[in-house]
């Protein structure tokens, strides 16, 4: 089991929310990056940068695996595993 996030949904959105608000006050989104961590106290660049491009694949503006289709695999392989033990089961 995954452990909870140490940083609130609400959070997350809000610094994602900021860095588009400030990259055009920055020479590089490492700078905008570093600035929004610093103001809401986020452990690291790279956490906020994951966030960020967790978003971008959810709008779709970047390929990849979206938090809608991640929850659907996680749902069906948890639903496999258990069809898997109740098949195992009687066959003893």
């Amino acid at each position: 089991m995954a452990r909870p996030s140490r940083y609130p949904l609400e959070l997350r959105r809000r610094a994602v929310r900021m860095v588009a608000e400030v990259r055009g006050d920055h020479r590089t989104e490492t700078a905008a990056l570093q600035s929004v961590v610093e103001k809401l106290d986020i452990g690291s660049r790279e956490t906020l940068r994951n966030w960020v491009k967790q978003q971008e694949v959810d709008a779709g503006q970047r390929p990849g695996t979206t938090t809608e289709e991640s929850a659907q695999l996680k749902a069906l392989k948890k639903e496999n595993a258990e069809l898997k033990r109740a098949n195992e089961w009687p066959a003893r």
